[in-house]
């Protein structure tokens, strides 16, 4: 039976006699652990619950009143927001890795790990799930976000069949000769990454963030995980029907639609695939760029990518790009801005949002993408994506949600919901 790490670290305090010496150098560092479940309890553990605090909020989608926010890993959280300026709380899914969602007519369609999970809406207040496809998207293994530290999947009593569903994350200071040892340690390895692996009337859909990798058009949904389209036609919405995959690239992380095109952004550029055949995608055209997070939005005629550094990114340096999409088939880029730590953004009209992390939402004038001026910043927040809606804005944040009116000066506050 392997050790848990609370006894390893105990270990390590008495034989190397080192924890009470004062000139030892110690440091804070992050340890995940892994939890695990097995596919039988995976399936059945799905909850419909009352309104919990959230633990990590992820991606945002907007649906007539609603609104939903993804707990990464968790389950999903229902917000009525049909009064803007004081939304509530209606409902917790819980639906263990889960973290992309999109929606049509009353469906709400989610992932859980290699599964899609499909519920219904129809009562707000009585929702079911409906039907459950299985192994029908990549499997993945989540891993945790760590800005320093272990990743342990060792876990005391796991059985032989047992998935990593989730991480649970804890800080320990530990001395150098203790952080040497767990280095050492057979089922601890070094962290420090991000991999995010899983996958927006009767016949309304909603609309989600840059960050999405779900995506409804017409009567198919449009899942991507690292290498793939996974195409699914939901003419039924009730049981979608699995239809073949379309190989699109490497480390494909997001999706965005315009017209019959889908724009695809990876860690190493921009996939267009032209789906006027929509159940067999065909590739078009692609932009390259040095290896980035990528999350991609479209107008008419440009597409703005946002490129992100650190952690498992690849990039020094994290910007805004802008490209030439009008002629589909060459694109160029044509301008390129400096930005601290972008996520998520969004167009409308003339207006380009910016969610550069912890420093705060950015609203530029894009009329003349050559010199974007910037309106206004934010500051005090940390912006992760927006919706960009006809009347408001909406912005998710370290579990936080905010949503702005329009204005002469980019965007006002309208209100700001904590979700804990």
């Amino acid at each position: 039976m392997k050790l848990k790490l609370t006894i390893i670290l105990s270990i390590f305090c008495f034989a190397l006699n080192s924890c009470e010496n004062d000139e030892i150098e110690y440091q804070t560092v992050q340890i995940a652990t892994a939890e695990y479940m097995t596919l039988k309890e995976l399936r059945s553990s799905v909850k419909i619950t009352s309104p919990v605090p959230i633990v990590e909020s992820g991606k945002i989608y907007s649906f007539n009143n609603l609104i939903l926010v993804s707990d990464v890993d968790k389950g999903v959280h229902i917000i009525d927001n049909s009064n803007p300026e004081n939304p509530s709380q209606i409902a917790f899914i819980e639906i263990v890795a889960s973290r992309d969602m999109e929606i049509k007519g009353n469906y709400l369609y989610v992932d859980s790990l290699m599964d899609l999970v499909v519920f219904d809406l129809s009562d707000i207040n009585n929702i079911v799930e409906v039907s459950r496809l299985e192994n029908v998207l990549q499997t993945y293994i989540p891993e945790p976000f760590l800005k320093e530290g272990f990743v342990d999947y060792a876990q005391s009593g796991a059985s032989s069949d047992g998935i990593i569903v989730r991480w649970n994350i804890t800080e320990k200071r530990l001395n150098n000769e203790e952080v040497a040892a767990l280095e050492n340690l057979k089922d601890i390895r070094r962290g420090g990454v991000v991999f995010d692996m899983a996958f927006a009337s009767a016949e309304s859909t909603g609309q989600g963030g840059s960050l999405a990798r779900f995506k409804i058009v017409s009567d198919y949904l449009y899942a991507v995980d690292s290498h793939n389209i996974n195409i699914f036609n939901i003419s039924n919405l009730e049981t979608p029907k699995v239809l073949q995959s379309v190989y699109a690239g490497f480390d494909i992380e997001t999706i965005f639609n315009k017209g019959n095109q889908l724009f695809l952004g990876s860690m190493s550029g921009m996939y267009v695939y032209d789906i006027t055949t929509p159940a067999t995608p065909k590739f078009i055209s692609e932009f390259q760029h040095g290896t980035a997070c990528d999350p991609v939005v479209v107008d008419d005629n440009y597409a703005y990518i946002t490129l992100r550094a650190g952690n498992n990114c690849g990039a020094f340096d994290s910007s805004l790009q802008i490209v030439d999409i009008s002629d589909i088939y060459n694109l160029e880029l044509v301008k390129s801005y400096d930005m601290d730590n972008p996520y998520g953004l969004g167009i409308k009209d003339d207006l380009l949002f910016i969610c550069d992390g912890t420093s705060g939402l950015k609203v530029y004038d894009k009329s003349d993408i050559e010199n974007l001026i910037l309106l206004n910043t934010f500051e005090n927040i940390t912006a992760f994506d927006v919706i960009p809606l006809g009347n408001r804005l909406i912005m998710i944040g370290e579990n936080t949600l905010y949503q702005y009116n329009y204005s002469d000066d980019g965007l006002d506050l309208l209100s700001e919901f904590s979700l804990n």
